[in-house]
């Protein structure tokens, strides 16, 4: 039961995104469209998973004064992994997510689980952590995408397979877009509304529990 609530916790009750406000740089800078924010969120599952793992495996050999640091380097490999990654097969999704893909080294969420968590609990739980909270990440960035996309350029951008391009476009709101969507001012609006509804949700579950 244990590891289930750690597998489960980042999807709602610790939402990175919606819940923690964690990321909020790469949430705003990469969600304009669909295929961008998928992109960043699996990059994002890969790397905090693998250096969860790796941080839980070392936290009894790594010095404490200089712990910071070297979860900083465990964290750039694995990153450098997922940069050659998407570089070698993927480059379309590697020139969208631009300097955001570096910058996954500092991200919050992932050395603030490397501290919070994976420095002091087992491999196990470390990685569903990982798993859990990326997957929060994903599905946040990815929902925010969706809407910024739709009703901001009337489009859905996915990955491109075969004779697909990869775009869809959506009669009728492709012709009238809300522009400002695409935008960071359209951004962080919609982050407001989005945060007012998942806190509105969660006092209803805790009044529930009451």
């Amino acid at each position: 039961m244990s590891h289930m609530k750690e597998l489960t916790k980042g999807l709602f009750k610790e939402n990175p995104t919606f819940i923690i406000m964690l990321g909020m740089c790469p949430t705003l800078g990469v969600s304009t469209q669909v295929s961008n924010a998928i992109g960043m969120g699996l990059s994002v599952i890969f790397v905090l998973t693998c250096s969860n793992v790796f941080i839980s495996l070392c936290r009894k050999i790594i010095p404490d004064a200089i712990r910071i640091p070297c979860y900083i380097v465990i964290i750039a490999s694995f990153v450098t992994i997922v940069e050659m990654v998407l570089h070698a097969y993927v480059p379309a999704v590697y020139e969208a997510l631009g300097v955001y893909l570096p910058l996954i080294v500092v991200n919050c969420i992932i050395l603030g689980r490397a501290e919070a968590f994976a420095g002091k609990n087992g491999v196990i739980d470390s990685a569903l952590d990982g798993i859990g909270m990326g997957i929060g990440f994903t599905m946040s960035l990815s929902l925010i995408a969706l809407i910024r996309e739709v009703i901001g350029a009337g489009t859905i951008t996915l990955f491109p397979v075969g004779s697909f391009s990869g775009v869809i476009t959506l009669p009728g709101i492709s012709d009238s877009p809300v522009r400002v969507l695409t935008l960071a001012a359209g951004a962080l609006l919609l982050m407001g509304y989005l945060k007012a509804f998942f806190q509105w949700k969660s006092g209803r579950g805790k009044e529930a529990e009451a």
